[in-house]
């Protein structure tokens, strides 16, 4: 558990801890019928898609406002949508990556073990 120890401390800190955290059981048909059936909204900036329940179609509209709600953020003007690049090198190299910092995939491999 200690080789986790400033992972789990970084977790504690980010606004989307909740659902990085919680396990919901997704399965990946209903994904690909979601976005196989979705369709963007220009005009109300939202998602459109539907989704079978008890053999009936139904209508599902996902708003930035939605997310915000399921994810539990905060909904203020600084709030922030996105962490400074430098901010999540240098989480990343407390975490213990080894790998380069200058794209955007990290290797779970390249954690000190």
């Amino acid at each position: 558990m200690i080789v986790f120890k400033d992972t789990l401390e970084f977790m504690k800190r980010l606004p989307i801890q909740k659902e990085l955290t919680n396990q919901h059981r997704v399965f990946r048909s209903h994904i690909a019928h979601f976005w196989n059936n979705a369709q963007y909204d220009e005009k109300n900036d939202a998602i459109n898609s539907s989704v079978s329940l008890d053999g009936e179609d139904k209508a599902i509209i996902i708003t930035e406002q939605l997310i915000r709600e399921v994810l539990d953020f905060p909904d203020d003007e600084n709030s922030p949508t996105r962490f400074p690049e430098r901010m999540v090198k240098g989480c990343m190299l407390r975490m213990g990556y080894t790998g380069p910092l200058n794209n955007a995939n990290y290797f779970e491999s390249l954690f000190i073990q």
